[in-house]
C-alpha cells in the first residue's frame, strides 16, 4: 500500500469513527501547514507577537480543519486546512482586542495620506514627504509603520476582493458566463500589475517574495539583509499604497 493509499485510508476510518489516536495521527501529518501559515502571517506583526503564540493558535485552526473536513468532496485538505489555520490566527489575535480604536483611526488616517500625497506628487512618496503632511518625525512615522502593520492584517488577495464588487475570485467563472464581471476582474488585475509595478524597489521586492515566490518573513529578510520588523514596514507601505491606487481608481469612475 502506497502512502497515499494509508494516508486515504487514515481519513477515511477517521471520518466513520473519529477516533482520537486517528486525529493526532492527522495532526502530526499536518502540523507543517500551521508552520507555514504562521510563519507567513508573521509578516503583519514583526516582533509585536511571538511566532510561537501565532502557531499556537494555528493548530486549533488545523484541528477544526480535521474535524470538518468531508473526504467525499474531493476537496485538497492542504488547501481546505490553510484557510482555517489562517482564519483561526487572526481570529485569536482580534478576540485578544489589544488593537486599541485610536490606532486603527491611524490607519486610516495613514492609508488617506498616502492615497491624496501621491494622487498630488503623480509618484510614490518617500517617507520624509508621508512624515512631513502627517506632523510627525521620521522616527515616530516608522514607529507608526510598525504599530499599524499589526492593526491591519489585508492582504493582496483582501484588495483585490474588496475591490472586486461582484466579490468573486479570479479563478472562478469565464468570460463567455458574465463578459461584464470578467472585464471588471481583468481590469482591477491590470491596475493592480501596474501599481506593483511601480512601486518603490525594495516594497516590490517584498511583495514580489511574499505574495509570488510564498517565502516567510524571516526568508525575506534574509534575503534582503535587513530586520523583520522593516520587513514588515515595508509591506505595510506597499499595502497602503495600493489600496490608495484603486481607491482614486474608483472615485474617478465615480465622478
Amino acid at each position: 500500500m502506497s502512502s497515499n493509499d494509508k494516508q486515504r485510508d487514515i481519513w477515511k476510518q477517521y471520518s466513520e469513527t473519529k477516533n482520537p489516536a486517528l486525529r493526532e495521527k492527522l495532526i502530526l501529518q499536518y502540523v507543517h501547514l500551521v508552520k507555514y501559515v504562521a510563519g507567513r502571517l508573521n509578516i503583519y506583526f514583526g516582533t509585536n507577537v511571538e511566532y510561537d503564540d501565532l502557531v499556537g493558535f494555528g493548530v486549533f485552526g488545523l484541528i477544526d480543519a480535521i474535524d470538518k473536513f468531508d473526504i467525499r468532496k474531493g476537496v485538497k485538505f492542504e488547501t481546505y486546512a490553510s484557510l482555517r489555520i489562517r482564519g483561526a490566527i487572526i481570529d485569536s489575535i482580534r478576540e485578544m482586542d489589544w488593537i486599541p480604536r485610536s490606532l486603527r483611526q491611524k490607519h486610516k488616517e495613514l492609508e488617506k495620506v498616502y492615497n491624496e500625497l501621491e494622487n498630488e506628487l503623480g509618484r510614490s512618496a518617500n517617507d520624509d514627504e508621508v512624515a512631513e503632511r502627517l506632523g510627525i518625525s521620521i522616527r515616530e512615522f516608522h514607529k507608526l509603520l510598525n504599530d499599524v502593520s499589526i492593526g491591519s492584517m489585508t492582504s493582496l488577495e483582501e484588495i483585490f476582493e474588496q475591490n472586486n464588487e461582484t466579490g468573486i475570485t479570479v479563478t472562478n467563472g469565464s468570460k463567455d458566463d458574465d463578459p461584464e464581471m470578467h472585464i471588471e476582474v481583468e481590469e482591477i488585475k491590470e491596475i493592480l500589475a501596474d501599481a506593483i509595478d511601480k512601486l518603490p524597489e525594495k516594497e516590490k521586492m517584498v511583495i514580489s517574495l511574499y505574495y509570488f515566490n510564498e517565502l516567510t518573513l524571516k526568508e525575506i529578510s534574509a534575503i534582503m539583509s535587513v530586520s523583520e520588523s522593516r520587513i514588515s514596514q515595508l509591506h505595510t507601505k506597499a499595502i497602503l499604497r495600493l489600496r490608495g491606487k484603486l481607491a482614486r481608481h474608483k472615485t474617478l469612475l465615480s465622478d
